[in-house]
């Protein structure tokens, strides 16, 4: 796939990461969940790789963050996940490893590095682990979705397709 092709494809991502954010996102404590960019960050790691998924998770984070529908905490988390997932799958090539590298990557270290943002931007005194069970959820939840769509589409050679 060339460098034009995956520029669009991380635009059309970052645009349906962002679009649906008002509509898919539950407040919970200090942070949202939101599964639908968790779904994006895990496809494009799929279909683009490491680096077009971290820009798509960067995009999607600034924009959310422009129109009110997301929080700081999502830089960290998502852009994390994402570089984890497409690493993990440009190495093994295996789909399950992928969507457990972002909900490693955005569950556990992105929501750990949440921290210091939070204490020292934020000034909120929240307890180390105060983010990790939302941002697991809601990377388990987005990362199972993506990977049920990535192995039906794997399945019907639809990926082959559109990386070529």
């Amino acid at each position: 796939m060339n460098h034009t092709k995956k520029l669009s494809y991380t635009a059309l991502l970052i645009a349906i990461a962002t679009v649906t954010s008002p509509f898919v996102s539950i407040p919970i404590g200090f942070a949202r969940i939101f599964p639908v960019q968790h779904f994006v960050n895990v496809i494009s790691a799929v279909l683009l790789g490491p680096g077009y998924a971290v820009i798509q998770a960067f995009g999607t984070s600034l924009l959310r963050n422009m129109f009110g529908t997301g929080s700081i905490f999502a830089f960290p988390g998502s852009m994390v996940g994402a570089l984890f997932a497409g690493i993990l799958y440009k190495y093994t090539k295996k789909l399950n490893i992928s969507t457990a590298g972002e909900v490693i990557g955005t569950g556990i270290i992105g929501a750990l590095l949440t921290y210091p943002i939070a204490r020292i931007l934020l000034g909120e005194a929240t307890a180390l682990f105060a983010f990790v069970p939302s941002f697991l959820l809601s990377a388990f939840a987005g990362g199972i979705l993506a990977y049920a769509l990535l192995k039906l589409f794997e399945q019907r050679n639809i990926l082959q397709r559109v990386r070529s």
